[in-house]
């Protein structure tokens, strides 16, 4: 897919409802909201606007996507200036990068750094599962310590068959 484009079906953080709703994104919002202020950091109208945009769509969205949807007439939203409040939005952990998708999901969870999060991509049905696994951010400790490497952030994308997609292929 390339960077205009995005995936065709819904992301969801530690659930199976392939689609986050309106009360997701409202929640997500008040987190966003409550965030920046304990932390002094501003919420501006536009990081505002493309933190609703990942947050209503309920699936992945590019930079070029985000920037379409929240432009009005006459008023054209830049997509560099999106992908600089998609910065602040994935630095503060409100929204999550898809490196191999190149597209931004939603998230309401608090993930502390990002370490041990595993994103399960369906290749059928293009869902996005997100979970945390302390098994594995163990075994990416050891194995970063035996070479003396020091990672930015530990976050692994995984592609195959989701568990409803599984079950539909069986029946």
């Amino acid at each position: 897919m390339d960077e205009r484009g995005s995936a065709e079906a819904g992301s969801e953080c530690r659930g199976h409802d392939h689609h986050h709703h309106g009360h997701d994104a409202e929640e997500m919002m008040a987190r966003a909201e409550r965030l920046c202020g304990e932390r002094g950091l501003q919420f501006t109208h536009l990081r505002r606007e493309v933190l609703r945009a990942v947050a209503a769509d309920g699936r992945p969205l590019g930079a070029y996507d985000i920037a379409e949807r929240i432009s009005a007439p006459g008023r054209r939203v830049a997509p560099v200036s999106v992908y600089r409040a998609l910065d602040f939005l994935t630095e503060n952990g409100l929204v999550h990068r898809i490196a191999t998708r190149n597209a931004f999901v939603p998230c309401v969870h608090d993930h502390g750094d990002g370490a041990g999060l595993v994103f399960m991509i369906c290749r059928n049905c293009g869902s996005i599962d997100e979970t945390t696994s302390p098994e594995i951010e163990r075994q990416i400790d050891r194995t970063l310590a035996l070479s003396g490497f020091k990672a930015r952030s530990r976050i692994l994308e995984v592609e195959g068959e989701c568990g409803a997609c599984t079950a539909r292929a069986a029946s």
